[in-house]
């Protein structure tokens, strides 16, 4: 248990974490990878050339720091947090290292500020914060449908929009899996661990890929767009959209992620699902479309999908074939390339309040989303989301 002094030293460093976090943690990873380069093997370079993943940690640090009193306040974000660490097989031995650099980020950032004092505090902080994750990823490791990295064989690529493919996979004979057996959540994703060796790759590139059926007949299906344009935002999707066929072994990792129905919402019939989606983030909302049809297709439901044409619009045919079989469904469409983006207005003329509403799509299409959705009085745990990235990033 932390001491009052030690709670009252972090959190009087708030304002220097406040104006100083961003440009800790990035040099925190600049220095942490530097010098140790197998980490390239799980971090997300995307995501550190964007500076997304160093926002995300300044945005946890410094909720950390804000909280310290009572740091069970942090246990939704250590809980989505530690769903992707689980996927990616971070281990324990990790978060040692992580604690060495970030301390000496501290240090360097904040310079003679950064008082022995502060930095003893800190280290305790950093201690009780890193236990914390421990166990909740502890348990998760437990409760996963499957240990490490298991090998899967690719038995089906399917275009459902322009550059967008859904992969269909079987676990190799002697995994240890059944698919008859796995649960799926819809909501949730997978995690594929590759190695490229195009455009100079000297390491594992690891990404997340939602889950699309909630139905395992067949094998398990999760959809990747190729990502066009910066070389690092393609690699994986290039590597599986170009290099992996049919026949082909993969590695995943057992489905991760707190994204799912509010279970006691799906048979009842007053409050609307809501599926608001952008580009491929209509990944897990057609899972869960599926899922809520086969358990209550009374209820009425509304998809909105954001696409830039309708060659673009993923899903097209086997979302209209399941809105069919509601007995109250509708889909409003918006094409970007010739109409205006969703906006407050929009969601204002179209999402009644209450409803059940689930958003997917870029961090930008998120954060607009769910500010005008807060602002127009809806509930924050009636609202959602799964974002492409780190979820601290939209703290």
């Amino acid at each position: 248990m932390l001491s009052v002094k030690t709670k009252n030293i972090v959190k009087a460093t708030v304002p220097a974490l406040e104006q100083n976090g961003v440009t800790i943690t990035k040099t925190f990873y600049k220095n942490m990878l530097g010098e140790h380069p197998e980490l390239l093997n799980t971090f997300n370079k995307v995501n550190q050339q964007k500076g997304k993943q160093p926002t995300a940690l300044a945005m946890t640090v410094l909720a950390a720091a804000k909280n310290i009193d009572d740091l069970s306040v942090l246990m939704p974000a250590v809980n989505q947090i530690g769903h992707k660490h689980r996927a990616l097989q971070v281990q324990p031995a990790q978060y040692d290292i992580v604690g060495k650099y970030l301390l000496l980020a501290i240090k360097e950032v904040l310079g003679n500020a950064a008082t022995p004092d502060i930095m003893t505090a800190w280290a305790e902080a950093y201690k009780a914060i890193a236990d914390i994750f421990i166990s909740v990823e502890k348990q998760m490791y437990k409760d996963a449908q499957w240990d490490s990295w298991k090998p899967f064989t690719v038995t089906k690529k399917t275009p459902v929009a322009k550059d967008i493919v859904e992969f269909c996979v079987e676990p190799v004979e002697g995994s240890g899996i059944e698919l008859s057996k796995l649960k799926i959540i819809p909501g949730q994703y997978l995690t594929v661990k590759t190695h490229p060796t195009t455009h100079d790759n000297k390491y594992d590139a690891l990404r997340h890929y939602s889950i699309c059926s909630d139905s395992t007949d067949g094998g398990l299906k999760f959809s990747v767009k190729y990502e066009h344009g910066n070389i690092q935002d393609g690699l994986v999707s290039e590597y599986l959209h170009k290099y992996i066929k049919v026949g082909d072994t993969i590695e995943l990792s057992a489905p991760a992620g707190d994204f799912e129905l509010n279970q006691e919402l799906i048979k009842q019939e007053e409050i609307p699902l809501v599926l608001v989606s952008a580009g491929v983030g209509a990944t897990p909302l057609v899972a869960m479309l599926e899922f809520q049809l086969e358990h209550n297709p009374k209820r009425p439901v509304l998809w909105i999908q954001s696409s830039l044409n309708e060659e673009s619009q993923a899903f097209k045919d086997h979302v209209n074939s399941l809105l069919g079989k509601f007995d109250n469904a509708k889909a409003e469409l918006v094409y970007t390339s010739t109409m205006p983006r969703i906006d407050g207005a929009y969601l204002e003329k179209h999402i009644a309040s209450p409803s059940d509403v689930y958003i997917c799509g870029s961090i930008e299409f998120m954060s607009s989303l769910m500010g005008a959705l807060k602002q127009l009085g809806h509930e924050d745990k009636m609202i959602h989301y799964e974002p492409f990235g780190p979820k601290m990033s939209l703290a």
